[in-house]
């Protein structure tokens, strides 16, 4: 059984950069009065702790959220669904992508989380429940291939799955390939951490052969122990929207200051 569990790496600097560019993403679909559809499909739990035993143990969010919150000013979407997110649950609360979205998205949007973990499965579906949220303990990528093309067509998928399973590095281009012939209006998102050796590249080579019209971007931080092997993280969007390049390169400027 998977072991992962993202409550202790909450709000850190690879957070920082996917919850900020999907909180942008979402921003942007939203602008239109048109529904749309949101799926992920390694969804986690909505809500974390940021002085939960867990974050405490690894000080993630101490290198991450809390001492770079200054890096999006008010009105910033990100900061907005932090704002949202401590008003509602507390100064301590943080999101995870499942709330970003449910925070982002409109009463005639549609949301559709999967999550196999056990324990964080009962959290998300506990949590995410007052939000309408569509939750299914099931394999996400098979989950995604079985959504798409969805209802409403116009949307968006993240994908972030933890990598414990290293075939994932060989699987995740055929799933993609796959959904984008399915759905080829879609935004697919991919977050990948950028470890030492580069296990990640044989990847993002194929995605970027398969789909032309993509966006990479990757940023780099010092790693958050001795001995830890995250040394950056990058996400990969097939059919990136209008105007996320520039907000991509504006957070690769803030993170350049951390070198």
């Amino acid at each position: 059984m998977l072991s992962y569990q993202h409550a202790f790496h909450a709000g850190n600097l690879a957070d920082v950069q996917k919850h900020a560019l999907l909180a942008w993403t979402l921003d942007y679909l939203t602008r239109k009065d048109k529904p749309l559809s949101y799926i992920e499909t390694h969804a986690g739990r909505g809500l974390y702790r940021l002085t939960s035993a867990e974050a405490a143990k690894t000080g993630e969010a101490a290198q991450g959220i809390l001492a770079h919150a200054d890096w999006f000013p008010d009105g910033h979407p990100y900061a907005e669904r932090l704002h949202e997110t401590q008003t509602m649950y507390g100064g301590d609360a943080y999101p995870g992508s499942p709330l970003i979205a449910a925070l982002g998205l409109r009463e005639n949007d549609s949301l559709h989380l999967a999550e196999l973990h056990p324990q964080e499965h009962a959290a998300l579906a506990g949590g995410m429940e007052e939000w309408g949220a569509n939750v299914y303990k099931r394999d996400g990528f098979d989950l995604a291939l079985a959504l798409t093309p969805p209802t409403p067509r116009r949307g968006l998928l993240l994908c972030d799955p933890s990598y414990e399973v290293k075939e994932d590095y060989d699987r995740i281009p055929r799933i993609f390939a796959q959904i984008a012939r399915k759905w080829n209006v879609g935004i697919l998102i991919l977050w990948y951490p950028i470890l030492t050796g580069g296990p990640h590249r044989p990847m993002v080579k194929a995605l970027q052969e398969q789909h032309p019209d993509h966006l990479t971007h990757e940023v780099r931080f010092p790693p958050a122990r001795e001995g830890h092997r995250m040394e950056g993280s990058g996400m990969f969007f097939v059919n990136p929207p209008f105007g996320l390049a520039d907000e991509a390169a504006r957070l690769t400027a803030l993170f350049k200051r951390l070198r």
